[in-house]
């Protein structure tokens, strides 16, 4: 894997300061990373030179064409999907779930349950809300106080009425990571689908659809180094069978299928960027095997300075660190804590002063932070690392932090 430095040297962002000349620190990746200058001007040079719509006979269309396929295509490799054609583009993951939920309100019928937790940000809990409207229950899974799911409830609640379950891969609120699998094997015996919110999963981990058993993975390109876009995969022929919401004049077949409206060409060029960004931090042969290897290599790096900041965090008096600690790999470096005396807007302020970027509250995954019994402390102050973080950024925080 490259270097931290050379690594940072690609994120022009990193080399803001304040006016007092104190660099920036990004700890806010959980909510967004930084953008390399590769993804920047990969969304430039569409502009530049081949902005147009798709499906045109001149060479400006041709190319956005092209472009659209070669993410697609990226994609399709990132995830472990059967084809480029399981690849859908949205405005955004929330947009995307909010679409499969009306469409699926015309299969679904009253009494069919659907599984939710407790864990859930609310984009992967507010569209299956909606689903009570035609009489179907909705079931949640218990959170424990240590920030994981109670799985012997969640297989309790699997039945015959089950008719979806859908569940995050890993917490933006906690960093607690998900046991996805043992609710793969919960499932074996039952006719429901399977939809994984992988939005604070894919900017750490690597992932393949076809081992993970999922009907259905829904993800966000800015949460790893691109721009604001929502992906998602779906099982070949799956989208055909449930018929999302669209109009007559669009293409009636997968991957369009659920596509509304002109796509964000120039975005969609940065996410291809951003793939490029993840494999070209690993080796192989391969595509796919440079972004497993990047991905390792990541992991190694995050949980160094994840597993540091949460221990360095807990030896303060006046801070109580929220979920899991680090002693197994199964944690996405995410660090969240509270303070004994000031909230966690309070937190975000003094550290704002410092020129350190973190984020306060309960990062739309309101039922989890109910549960913990922390919302009317204002929520978690929340840590994230990303692949240009370093060291010394982490001990800076940690040393500012225990002056509050």
């Amino acid at each position: 894997m490259k270097k931290t430095e050379e690594i940072r040297s690609e994120f022009p962002s990193l080399l803001t300061q304040d006016d007092k000349g104190n660099q920036v620190v990004y700890l806010d990746g959980p909510g967004g990373t930084q953008v390399p200058l590769s993804v920047i001007e990969s969304i430039s040079d569409y502009y530049k030179e081949c902005n147009a719509n798709t499906h045109g006979e001149f060479l400006s269309s041709k190319k956005t064409d092209k472009i659209m396929d070669r993410m697609r295509e990226k994609v399709s490799v990132l995830l472990g999907a059967e084809s480029k054609n399981c690849i859908s583009i949205g405005q955004n993951m929330t947009t995307l779930t909010y679409s499969l939920a009306r469409a699926l309100s015309k299969i679904f019928k009253e009494g069919d349950e659907v599984i939710i937790t407790e864990l859930d940000h609310e984009a992967n809990r507010g569209p299956w809300k909606t689903l009570e409207n035609i009489g179907v229950q909705l079931i949640e899974v218990k959170l424990l106080n240590d920030g994981t799911l109670d799985y012997k409830d969640f297989k309790n609640k699997i039945n015959e009425k089950t008719v979806l379950v859908a569940m995050g891969m890993s917490s933006n609120a906690i960093g607690t990571l998900n046991d996805f699998m043992q609710i793969k094997e919960y499932l074996e015996n039952y006719n429901a689908l399977f939809l994984l919110d992988a939005v604070h999963y894919a900017p750490h981990f690597s992932i393949d659809v076809n081992d993970l058993g999922c009907d259905f993975l829904l993800c966000s390109a800015y949460k790893f180094y691109g721009p604001h876009i929502g992906l998602l995969y779906a099982k070949p022929g799956l989208l055909e069978k449930i018929q999302p919401e669209r109009l007559v004049v669009q293409d009636q077949f997968a991957p369009f299928i659920i596509e509304t409206g002109t796509l964000n060409h120039a975005a969609c060029n940065g996410v291809s960027a951003a793939i490029d960004f993840i494999a070209s931090l690993g080796d192989g042969k391969t595509y796919k095997e440079k972004l497993i290897d990047a991905y390792n290599n990541l992991g190694k790096h995050e949980f160094m300075l994840a597993s540091h900041l949460y221990s360095e965090l807990n030896k303060l008096n006046k801070i109580t660190v929220i979920g899991t600690d680090f002693s197994s790999l199964k944690r996405t470096p995410t660090v969240s804590f509270v303070h004994n005396e000031f909230t966690a807007n309070q937190i975000c302020q003094k550290l704002a002063q410092k020129n350190i970027c973190a984020w306060d509250g309960h990062f739309y995954a309101l039922k989890a932070i109910q549960s913990l019994g922390l919302e009317e402390r204002g929520g978690v102050t929340r840590l994230g690392i990303s692949a240009y973080n370093s060291l010394d950024e982490i001990n800076r925080t940690v040393g500012a932090i225990s002056k509050i």
